[in-house]
């Protein structure tokens, strides 16, 4: 009986073989010339001789693969027939040119289409695709097509995942171009065409989705709003074009998001936020909460109860209902509501928003943004009266108003960088997550960035420069042949335009950037000649506000001096000193210390809190400049009335500034002519003439240090 087992067993083994070696060469034997035909129902066309489609394929196989070969066209009908067709692979074909009309078509099992690396391959007719109710993987990469083939009547019975990669002739997709293609969902990867620009806004519509879109590495500006509410994974990482998104109300589905830029999680977060703000003050969710809470106490109650019942042997039989389940289910009548509104699923999104781009508005808080308008509003209204006033001013310009001339401009620079912020402010408010690559690498920010660099550093060499003059002034008045020129502030200031625009120049040809932050300031440290730069105007910075502090004191220990004239002022000037080192302190120690400890990064402030800096103590210099400098001196208040009366304004104010300057000269040729008769008596009047020119000197040094503080 065992024998007569291993004999049937082998025999059956042998029959199989038999079977095998018979079907391999007839397969074989009607495999297409060119082509070789394997065991596992495919056929592969892989040699330069190929140059046409054969037409003698066998009908028993399911995979078609055609790789190097010379094909050119692939025409219409060329795989009619093939009903058990599952998968067509056209790959590395260098000559292939054109695919004609109906060319996969009517082939009922077929579910997956592969064209990859035609780059000749420029024309696909309109139909070319049609009937393919089993499709579910199309690809068309590596072409040189320049639009999208019409794929409307393929019309899949199932869900389809569509990849129209790296074709890079292609510019535009139309619309309508997925209606019809399959009555499923679609995910669809449209990566790597990177001059594809435009996508329809009716491009989705007739379609069921995507459900999944990735547009990454094109060109893309803008989104289509019509069915991206079907969109649950958007993927748009190094689309530097797209800079700005749809309404957020259009993601309905949407729960993931790789994006370029992270000002657009911006929106996804804030989004979510104000999802779970809705929901936590909805009162129907608060009922729904508390039903849901109510209802786990009850049935935490209802257990006890039933446990302690059951472990009480003699509790009364008329309690025996208890053991029901179903009578605590009190409320199976009630009507029940869809409460999925009331459950938030949150966007996960990337990249996050990092320390330099937090995920707020330019300016952030409503009260520095009614402070930054302040400060705007009196730096430019302020500097431009400085201005007219003095260049229209019929009194000689000398060296003083020629430096505050200088100091006007510089602070009106500043001003404008104010006003160019809060108004960008203004306008991208609640919505900055929109505009912020086009805000931050735009023209805008980058004027912005230029006027407050160059503003600031005028500024301070300005301040620098009077504060010297002040103190050459007052230290040399005895010495004529020292007093400095007209002549010499122009050189001296032509050298500090020179080098502030220089400085604020360097961060557009990438030292550093303007980029960086939305406030344009040159904030990017990535490099060590980027690192070197804001440290070493930071320092400049330092030494010119302790050379400011140095300079006064010298002068005021100068006016002090039992051996210097007085005026009878010092407490006038220990005061005016007083404002001005104090100004100078608070604007340049706060913004100085957390700067140089970012730039050597170890910071010790983000950029929100940076913006309390920016808008309360940056601009101190730039407000007050004006006033500190002219408009709280009698000789500003005196040019000012005076061109006022040229308009027939003020005439009695300009009068009487008139008859004081006059009354003014008068007495002091008056004691100057005391002076010289007194002087008659000593060495001469050569003599007692220099005495009275260097007591006019030291007179005018004086006033003019009362009446010029500085800022930095």
């Amino acid at each position: 009986m065992q024998q007569k087992y291993v004999k049937s067993n082998a025999m059956a083994r042998l029959v199989l073989l038999l079977l095998w070696v018979l079907r391999g060469p007839v397969f074989c034997a009607d495999c297409p010339k060119l082509c070789s035909c394997g065991t596992d129902n495919q056929i592969i066309c892989q040699d330069g001789k190929v140059d046409h489609v054969p037409n003698d394929f066998p009908r028993g196989f399911s995979k078609l693969i055609f790789k190097y070969t010379s094909l050119h066209i692939i025409p219409s009908g060329a795989f009619f027939g093939l009903n058990n067709l599952t998968s067509i692979w056209v790959l590395q074909n260098d000559a292939l040119e054109n695919i004609e009309e109906n060319t996969f078509a009517n082939l009922p099992k077929l579910n997956e289409i592969i064209i990859d690396k035609a780059k000749l391959l420029v024309h696909i007719d309109q139909g070319a695709f049609r009937n393919l109710p089993q499709l579910r993987y199309m690809t068309i990469t590596n072409t040189g097509i320049g639009y999208f083939p019409d794929i409307t009547n393929i019309h899949s019975e199932d869900f389809i995942l569509l990849e129209f990669r790296d074709n890079v002739n292609m510019h535009i997709i139309p619309s309508n171009a997925f209606q019809g293609l399959s009555s499923g969902t679609l995910n669809i990867n449209l990566a790597g065409n990177q001059n594809l620009q435009n996508l329809h806004d009716d491009v989705f519509v007739g379609a069921t989705g995507p459900t999944v879109l990735d547009i990454s590495r094109t060109s893309i500006s803008v989104l289509p709003t019509h069915g991206l509410k079907f969109v649950k994974k958007l993927i748009a990482q190094s689309t530097a074009n797209l800079k700005r998104l749809p309404s957020l109300d259009n993601f309905v589905e949407l729960r993931e998001a790789s994006m370029t830029y992270p000002s657009h999680c911006c929106a996804f977060q804030n989004e979510n936020a104000k999802k779970k703000n809705e929901i936590q003050w909805s009162a129907v969710c608060n009922k729904l909460y508390n039903n849901i809470s109510s209802q786990k106490e009850s049935e935490n109650s209802r257990l006890l109860s039933k446990r302690s019942l059951q472990m009480n042997s003699t509790f009364p039989q008329e309690y025996a209902f208890i053991d029901n389940e179903a009578w605590f289910d009190l409320n199976d009548d009630e009507p029940s509501f869809d409460y999925g509104f009331c459950t938030n699923v949150d966007v996960i999104c990337n990249p996050k928003a990092d320390d330099f781009n937090p995920c707020e508005d330019i300016v952030g808080k409503d009260i520095l943004r009614v402070i930054i308008w302040l400060m705007n509003i009196l730096a430019i209204v302020g500097n431009i009266a400085v201005l007219i006033v003095l260049l229209t001013s019929r009194y000689k310009l000398t060296v003083p108003r020629f430096l505050m001339c200088n100091l006007a401009f510089s602070d009106f620079c500043m001003g404008l960088y104010l006003l160019l912020i809060a108004s960008v402010d203004i306008r991208t408010k609640g919505r900055y997550y929109n505009y912020a690559i086009d805000w931050q690498t735009g023209a805008g920010c980058a004027s912005a960035g230029f006027f407050t660099i160059f503003a600031s550093e005028l500024s301070v060499y300005t301040l620098t420069a009077i504060t010297l003059e002040r103190w050459h002034t007052i230290t040399y008045a005895m010495q004529l042949d020292r007093k400095l020129c007209l002549r010499h502030a122009i050189v001296i200031m032509s050298g500090g335009w020179i080098f502030s625009f220089t400085v604020a120049v360097l961060p557009l040809i990438g030292i550093s950037n303007y980029r960086k932050v939305s406030i344009c300031l040159p904030m990017d440290i990535n490099s060590p000649v980027s690192q070197a730069y804001i440290i070493f105007i930071l320092i400049l910075n330092v030494i010119a506000f302790l050379l400011i502090c140095f300079c006064y004191i010298k002068i005021y220990l100068t006016v002090r001096n039992p051996n210097f004239i007085s005026t009878n002022s010092d407490t006038k000037i220990a005061k005016r000193m007083a404002v001005l080192i104090f100004t100078d302190f608070i604007c340049m120690s706060p913004i100085s210390f957390f700067a140089i400890s970012a730039a050597l990064k170890v910071p010790f402030i983000t950029v929100s809190n940076s913006k309390i800096l920016l808008v309360l103590f940056y601009p101190i210099n730039s407000c007050a400049n004006p006033f500190l400098y002219a408009i709280f001196t009698k000789t500003f208040r005196r040019d000012f009335y005076i061109l006022l009366s040229r308009f027939g304004c003020c005439e009695m104010k300009a009068q009487l500034y008139r008859t004081e300057t006059t009354s003014s000269i008068h007495n002091s040729n008056v004691r100057n002519g005391a002076l010289a008769t007194a002087s008659q008596f000593g060495q001469g009047m050569a003599y007692t003439e220099l005495q009275v020119a260097n007591h006019r000197r030291l007179q005018e040094a004086q006033s003019q240090f009362m009446r010029v503080p500085s800022n930095n």
